[in-house]
């Protein structure tokens, strides 16, 4: 049996989703957005945004609409 391991950018996709679904943010805000509800986090969710190439003006809908989380 054959353990999959979930890629941090699914999880972090994940929660952009439900926050979403929330109304806290929209699809069409900036992802900069999010920098304000991770806090001490967003370092690191900044980073690895930008290894994916979106930059900070992209907007939130860009993420979600990802469906593979490949690094090649």
């Amino acid at each position: 049996m054959t353990q999959q391991v979930t890629h941090p950018m699914v999880k972090f996709q994940r929660q952009v989703h439900s926050l979403v679904e929330s109304k806290i943010i929209k699809p069409n805000d900036s992802l900069w957005k999010i920098a304000l509800l991770y806090g001490d986090e967003w370092s690191y969710w900044k980073k690895e945004l930008l290894e994916f190439g979106f930059t900070m003006q992209d907007p939130i809908g860009d993420l979600l609409a990802v469906e593979a989380w490949d690094e090649e």
